[in-house]
């Protein structure tokens, strides 16, 4: 009986995934046929078990087939059982190294916390968002997306809330270097652009839930009207991942900062910056020079550093 069906069931995966490889099986469930489901929940419940078993023996233990078990690596990104038992040998090493903070990892925030425990838990979840993006990241894919806009005509940003700030950001970076682009954090406006795009365009959208209806709403305007759309969110199933040509997958912790959670926040800032360097690489020449004459243009509204004076006024001539 083939394991790829409508009849999925992911109501019965309730672990809280607190690795790198855990959050991309958990961002990749809703797609997983009920035969993979079986393996994800057996991975989650305990991570170490590919470290103790065969592809074999894993397949038994899940009550399914090694063809399975291989497919299930490939959806998560593995070319087979053997890369991904080295991936989590990897991660649970670094895991165990990050340590003695132990339960710090992962936990919630409580309200007797000391500051000092409040500062682990928050590096500790921060540190791990920012390392499993970078880790699921297609750079492949980015670097395709990093020449569409470097050669576009405009570049939309759409962003509502707490991602409006990471869409404004975005542009004044890209804007820097010469990109003409323009953020819309508010959905008439944007939807007034996105109606004006076409295939010289590039439109990026971004919600970490994928679900913000003004944001798929102006993103699926901007792909109507021919632009080439791409979506930075942290579920690739989510209504926006599937209305976007392209998608940057973000991993990020959604324990104790819901709804708005600041490791979100970062997931998204790592890749929009990554994206805008290697925009700025497809013209290295103009980045320079642009970046330069915005510097020089407000260099005279900054104070000198400590210990150094502003230069003299050049002496008047005198007059006769």
């Amino acid at each position: 009986m083939p394991d790829v069906g409508s009849d999925r069931s992911t109501d019965s995966v309730d672990v809280v995934p607190t690795s790198a490889i855990g959050m991309r099986i958990a961002s990749r469930l809703p797609r997983m046929s009920e035969a993979m489901v079986k393996i994800a929940t057996l991975l989650l419940d305990s991570p170490d078990a590919p470290l103790q078993l065969s592809i074999t023996q894993l397949a038994e233990e899940a009550g399914t087939s090694p063809a399975t078990v291989t497919r299930f690596c490939r959806v998560i990104g593995f070319s087979g059982y053997a890369p991904f038992r080295v991936a989590v040998a990897s991660d649970l090493g670094r895991a165990h190294a990050i340590e003695r903070w132990g339960e710090d990892i992962g936990r919630a925030f409580g309200p007797d916390d000391t500051p000092t425990q409040v500062l682990s838990t928050l590096l500790a979840a921060h540190t791990r968002s920012l390392r499993s993006t970078a880790e699921f990241v297609d750079l492949a894919r980015l670097q395709h997306i990093a020449a569409r806009v470097a050669s576009a005509q405009h570049v939309d940003l759409y962003g509502i809330g707490g991602s409006a700030v990471m869409a404004e950001e975005m542009q004044a970076r890209l804007y820097r270097i010469g990109i003409s682009t323009h953020a819309w954090p508010e959905v008439h406006a944007g939807l007034t652009s996105a109606a004006l795009q076409d295939e010289h365009c590039v439109a990026i959208a971004v919600s970490n839930t994928g679900r913000t209806e003004e944001t798929i709403q102006m993103l699926e305007c901007a792909r109507s009207a021919g632009a080439l759309t791409v979506a930075i969110t942290n579920s690739p199933e989510s209504p926006l991942a599937q209305v976007a040509d392209e998608n940057i997958v973000t991993l990020a912790e959604e324990r104790f900062l819901q709804p708005d959670d600041l490791s979100a926040k970062h997931s998204q800032l790592f890749v929009l910056d990554l994206l805008y360097l290697l925009v700025a690489q497809q013209n290295f020449g103009r980045t320079t020079t642009t970046l330069a004459a915005s510097a020089l243009a407000v260099s005279p509204h900054r104070r000198p550093g400590r210990g150094r004076r502003r230069p003299d006024p050049a002496p008047q001539k005198e007059t006769a």
